[in-house]
């Protein structure tokens, strides 16, 4: 389990980064609406990665589901973001739902990671 926390530990570093320069070149830049929102999923879901990875192995949350939940947000919050950016910089979308696929996985989640906290790993 110590590699997979330490894998979404560096996953969330770089959603954390890429977060912060989305929101820089949306204030330097005109017409970067969607950029914003980007940035705030990435770096709201870096969190609750950082949180959800705490919370596994403390034995908090049960261990799978909150891997499962971290993974969730991980790729969630890349599609969300993605697909905002891509219509940015692309003028196209990723593919068809892209951004509406990201976020019902957030919200799943989400979903997930309440499931882990109501059944914890027993000792």
């Amino acid at each position: 389990m110590t590699a997979l926390f330490r894998i979404l530990v560096i996953l969330a570093g770089i959603m954390g980064a890429d977060g912060v320069i989305l929101a820089a070149v949306a204030a330097h830049q005109s017409d970067a609406a969607r950029l914003l929102p980007a940035s705030s999923m990435l770096l709201f879901h870096t969190t609750a990665v950082l949180a959800t990875v705490a919370l596994a192995e403390r034995g908090i949350v049960s261990a799978k589901g909150g891997l499962a939940a971290a993974f969730g947000f991980v790729v969630a919050s890349a599609l969300f973001a993605g697909d905002l950016c891509s219509r940015h910089f692309a003028g196209h979308s990723l593919f068809p739902f892209a951004a509406p696929t990201g976020g019902t996985l957030l919200i799943a989640s989400w979903v997930v990671l309440v499931i882990a906290a109501t059944w914890p790993r027993r000792n």
